[in-house]
């Protein structure tokens, strides 16, 4: 069952935190009509293996806690997972490595990995003139080295997505530069357009969202997955509304 943003900002506001968990985010994501991988969220001391069997592997194994962010920085994420006793001792050996960093975890997140495709970034800012900006860039190596990114005010067009996307200086990559793979350019459009459009997730968070960062998008010929998706909330709106 998928959550509106307003939804999910509701439930933030009332715990204090200042950024929606991975599952909640992917929740709003799907809601507003954006793929998300197939997952089941499993709370820390159930029966992993049990609780995943329905999904189909290789599986991505993240972890859900209070506070992290970044799960990445912290080794809070397995890949290639091959099965439910293999993700049952992934689960272990993760909840281990994280207490010896002092986080305890909430519950994991397992979801099927995303066919292979082109990593394209799609974000979002507030900006204190502007109000809210959306961005895409290629991921990995183009985004974290070369900063090759596009901006727009919100909210966008059909057109000025597909300007943004010519802009990108690797945008030959996306039509299969090099013999690879094309990516399917609608499938991104329509992923900013949800994000950064008239209805986009956005505009719908303008007065209380800072920060929206979906990156990966994993885009085949075929569609566009989110895998990996943050919400970050304004700080003055990220209070304990029963303090």
């Amino acid at each position: 069952m998928s959550e509106t943003l307003s939804e999910a900002l509701h439930k933030a506001r009332a715990t204090g935190v200042e950024a929606l968990d991975e599952p909640l985010g992917k929740s709003v994501l799907k809601s507003a009509g954006i793929n998300v991988p197939r997952s089941v969220v499993v709370k820390a001391g159930d029966d992993v293996a049990a609780a995943v069997s329905d999904l189909r592997a290789p599986l991505a194994l993240k972890v859900v806690a209070t506070g992290v962010v970044h799960k990445s920085d912290v080794g809070g994420v397995k890949l290639n997972i091959q099965d439910a006793a293999a993700a049952a001792d992934a689960a272990s050996d993760l909840h281990e490595a994280m207490r010896k960093r002092g986080i305890e975890p909430e519950a994991w997140l397992f979801e099927e990995m995303a066919p292979r495709g082109v990593e394209v970034v799609v974000g979002g800012t507030m900006d204190p003139e502007f109000g809210p900006m959306i961005m895409v860039g290629l991921g990995g190596i183009f985004v974290e080295v070369l900063k090759d990114v596009a901006f727009r005010i919100c909210p966008i067009r059909e057109r000025d997505a597909r300007e943004m996307l010519s802009e990108l200086n690797g945008a030959a990559v996306l039509k299969g530069a090099r013999g690879g793979e094309p990516a399917n350019i609608d499938a991104i459009v329509d992923v900013l357009l949800r994000v950064g459009g008239d209805e986009g997730l956005l505009m719908q968070g303008a007065g209380e969202l800072a920060e929206i960062d979906v990156n990966p998008l994993i885009v085949s010929k075929h569609a566009a997955v989110a895998v990996d998706a943050r919400f970050i909330l304004r700080k003055e709106k990220a209070i304990n509304v029963h303090a």
